[in-house]
């Protein structure tokens, strides 16, 4: 299984990723890809290619897991794409939320074990798609606290510390000592400052 990010598309592309996941079961032939989107039905399966561009972007892995891992996580993710609540035409909103990071983070908090957390330009992935202000982080390794997704604050081992101010994200990347920007993602200087997400 894959989680996916990418810039976005148009103007977004410069503050704003696209994040989206891909399982397969041990057996079968193809990967099986879930998007979140604005037109059409929100929930996606299968129509865009698993690793593909997103809008001729690029997209980097977030979380990537194989085997016997990837099997336990399988049937946890099925069943928040199927149960999750944002799931009728009109739900969907680009700012703050629910968008595709929304989705994504949803899913990565019914598998914690992922211990992955999506780019600091994933604007929407701090929406409270389970209705909570406060709670624990995707992750389960620090908490977060939001009024709407408009305004927020995460202290995580995973996450890091982030501060989202009406979407954009400011913060410390503490696995990858890097500083979270708004649209530039991380700057790590464990890989000579190059930034990421």
């Amino acid at each position: 299984m894959r989680v996916f990010s990418a810039r976005t598309v148009s103007w977004r592309s410069i503050v704003a990723t696209h994040s989206w996941v891909v399982i397969k079961d041990t057996d079968a032939a193809v990967y099986q890809r879930f998007d979140y989107t604005a037109w059409g039905q929100p929930i996606w399966i299968d129509r865009f290619a698993p690793d593909g561009r997103w809008f001729g972007n690029v997209p980097e892995v977030i979380f990537a897991c194989d085997g016997g891992d990837a099997e336990r996580m399988i049937p946890r993710i099925r069943e928040t794409v199927r149960h999750y609540r944002y799931s009728e035409v009109g739900d969907y909103r680009l700012w703050p939320g629910p968008n595709s990071n929304t989705f994504v983070a949803a899913i990565m908090s019914s598998v914690p074990e992922m211990k992955a957390s999506l780019p600091a330009t994933a604007i929407g992935k701090d929406f409270p798609y389970d209705g909570r202000w406060i709670g624990l982080t995707p992750s389960r390794t620090g908490i977060r606290i939001t009024a709407g997704g408009y305004l927020g604050l995460t202290i995580a081992w995973v996450e890091g510390l982030e501060i989202n101010i009406l979407g954009a994200v400011v913060g410390l990347d503490f696995r990858r000592l890097g500083l979270k920007v708004p649209g530039l993602g991380c700057v790590s200087y464990l890989n000579g400052g190059a930034a990421k997400g």
